[in-house]
């Protein structure tokens, strides 16, 4: 994706063009107006006089708004151009623009205006992986409406257009008559509005009725009391605050509604590809957005937890109690060409359903959501013994049983090549990578606890425990490379060390199952100058066989990743460490203009001013947005502790104090604050 691209969105439909808010896209290319994983609009080309325009500036009003002020022709130091033209465009459902041109002349114009308009109805797999269509596409003009149609069999999509000025309609576009006298505007209010018909001719539209005006306004007291209603930040750093603005304005553009929450949001995972609900993104998103919108993380379990798995479905990777990977709504999905409806292909998202549920509780005090998933929550943790040991071992491992389109990796780090041993060979399956059995001790500690307090079932916590001691006794053997002191990243299928040095070992702090001798030896690699670039803690090592400072899992640094290292070294008391990882990432932030990315380059911080970009990085993407707030909350040190908040910060020296106001919990609100250490004399 392109620097200069002008990204909307609203949930999962956004639109991606270009400077002058023109469309101009290829199957291959993510620009264009996606709605439900679907791309209703790839044409959208406005000219004057046959003209194209020129950029002048674009106002970025807001996550889901933004206004394009434009010339026709270069203009010069010697010849002013004579005409403005504005468009001002926002989305929710559907978008809407509204066309402005102005006649700067001191004599009247007479202009033709032209919209061109074509849409190819790729679904996002369609993009993403270059798939042609399948069906027929149509146009027709009725009734002062271009309507645009795709059709395969019983599967149907529209895009309907109208403008509220008169035009001249065709199968390709609008195209407006204007006479403007001198200092006169002409606009028009153009709809775009897609729709889903349903098998027996039945449409859903997918735009709210109504003024858009309101509709507009509507939304921008929605984002105010959004940010009204989250924890206020003072600091003695102004990159810091904007960051964080910038994070919890971008978790609101990435809220998703799904059909079925009643109008309640979880978060979407990334644009482009991913503004949809997934089980492990959401979760670990709204694990670090808790202590700041807990709403998320209980709409992310209600709705995880309504669609989890019941069966066993090889073309799905479903088991019973299974919590699911991704679900999409396109094409492919339809005629089962993908698995996504949903597909449950990820091995972390399970146990990490039941820590998300217990840390929720502890937050919030929520006891009756806690009740209400006992059935789902139970069954997660069935599901990490009957189902996710493959290789009998007692440990969780993976292995796609959908050879066809499901994924190879299912951890977090889901490319092919990320898991490797130290000298670049590829394992076979299945794999077991180190983070997935500390999720699984958390999940077993965290679900003893749910047991013996909320569901009245003390034998099962007591196994629970048992069986989370013994995992704790297993793999500080198994997994420990003692020559070099850490953590291998994967058992293979014949118990054998993927010995490959990668941040995964981050993750074990956080979930707690590294043995206490063993902590020095981790936090000195995790900080180390192969791991630690000086922005952040790269995916893997340096020195190792497949180490690329840009390859996506094999060498850049993701700051989601950092974020939650940063909150496994406090857990095991290494705050400076901490402290100095957090640095790290919000420094970079300031050059992301406070908008963190999925994933940047490896580089050591010696060697580059700034932070490198990885070139298809998605922006935003939730757990980046996420990972400020964690390092917050890791910074000053927040836990709950039974009825109120504990705080016991570690600032760093680049930031002179911190104070969070207001931060909602079981506690009602109730503050932090922080000042960095005072280096002593002497």
């Amino acid at each position: 994706m392109s620097d200069d691209q002008v990204r909307i969105l609203s949930g999962n439909t956004f639109i991606i063009s270009d400077g002058r808010g023109d469309i101009e896209a290829s199957l291959t290319d993510p620009t264009g107006f996606f709605s439900y994983d679907t791309r209703f609009l790839s044409t959208w080309v406005l000219t004057v006089d046959g003209e194209r325009l020129n950029p002048l500036s674009v106002d970025d009003l807001q996550y889901y708004e933004s206004r394009f002020f434009l010339v026709p022709g270069t203009g010069t130091v010697y010849v002013d151009a004579k005409l403005s033209v504005i468009r001002h465009r926002w989305v929710s459902l559907g978008f809407w623009e509204n066309l402005a041109v102005i006649n700067h002349d001191e004599c009247p114009v007479d202009l033709t205006i032209r919209l061109e308009a074509a849409c190819d109805f790729a679904g996002i797999f369609e993009v993403k992986d270059a798939i042609p269509k399948k069906g027929v596409c149509h146009a027709k003009v009725e009734d002062q409406r271009l309507t645009l149609s795709y059709e395969r069999e019983t599967y149907r999509r529209e895009t309907v257009i109208s403008a509220s000025a008169p035009a001249q309609l065709d199968e390709r576009g609008l195209t407006f008559t204007v006479h403007l006298e001198p200092d006169q505007e002409w606009a028009t209010e153009l709809q775009v509005v897609p729709k889903l018909i349903a098998f027996r001719g039945r449409a859903l539209q997918l735009r709210e009725d109504g003024d858009p005006k309101s509709s507009a306004a509507e939304r921008r007291e929605n984002v105010e009391a959004w940010l009204r209603d989250a924890p206020q930040l003072e600091c003695g750093s102004m990159d810091v605050i904007r960051t964080y603005r910038r994070s919890l304005v971008d978790l609101a553009a990435l809220r998703f509604t799904p059909l079925t929450s009643s109008g309640r949001s979880l978060p979407a995972a990334g644009l482009p590809w991913f503004m949809t609900m997934f089980g492990r993104d959401s979760i670990l998103t709204s694990l670090q957005t808790l202590p700041f919108t807990p709403e998320l993380a209980a709409t992310t379990l209600k709705e995880l937890g309504s669609r989890q798995g019941s069966r066993v479905d090889d073309f799905r990777d479903e088991d019973p109690g299974r919590i699911l990977h991704e679900i999409r709504y396109s094409e492919t999905i339809a005629f089962n060409e993908r698995p996504h409806s949903p597909y449950f292909g990820t091995a972390d998202a399970t146990p990490l359903f039941v820590v998300l549920l217990d840390e929720y509780e502890r937050w919030t005090g929520d006891a009756d959501l806690v009740r209400d998933l006992e059935f789902e929550a139970r069954a997660a943790l069935r599901w990490i013994d009957e189902y996710a040991d493959l290789m009998g071992n007692g440990y969780i491992s993976y292995q796609r049983r959908n050879e066809e389109t499901g994924l190879e990796n299912q951890c977090w780090k889901d490319s092919w090549d990320s898991i490797s041993y130290h000298d670049g060979r590829i394992p076979g399956f299945p794999r077991a990578t180190c983070e997935l059995q500390g999720y699984a001790y958390d999940a077993k500690l965290r679900g003893a606890r749910l047991a013996r307090k909320f569901w009245g079932d003390p034998t099962l916590a007591d196994k629970l425990e048992r069986d989370a001691a013994d995992l704790k006794r297993r793999f500080n053997s198994d997994f420990w490379v003692a020559d070099g002191e850490y953590f291998a990243l994967a058992l293979d299928a014949d118990g054998r060390q993927v010995d490959a040095l990668s941040s995964n070992i981050g993750h074990l702090l956080w979930s707690g199952i590294v043995d206490e001798e063993k902590a020095d030896a981790v936090v000195a690699h995790l900080l180390g100058p192969r791991l630690f670039s000086g922005w952040g803690v790269r995916t893997l090592a340096q020195g190792e066989g497949r180490y690329n400072p840009i390859g996506y899992h094999v060498g850049t640094v993701w700051p989601f990743d950092c974020s939650f290292i940063a909150w496994g070294l406090r857990r095991y008391g290494y705050r400076d460490e901490a402290a100095r990882i957090a640095a790290g990432i919000l420094d970079a932030a300031t050059f992301f203009e406070g908008r963190l990315p999925e994933a940047f380059g490896g580089y050591e911080r010696e060697r580059t001013k700034y932070p490198v970009q990885y070139p298809t990085a998605c922006s935003p993407q939730a757990w980046s947005t996420g990972a400020p707030l964690l390092l917050i909350r890791t910074m000053l040190g927040l836990e709950p502790k039974d009825e109120s908040l504990a705080v016991a910060p570690t600032v760093p020296a680049t930031i002179p104090y911190l104070a969070l106001l207001d931060i909602p919990g079981r506690w009602g609100r109730t503050d932090a604050y922080g000042r960095a250490r005072t280096p002593q004399a002497g």
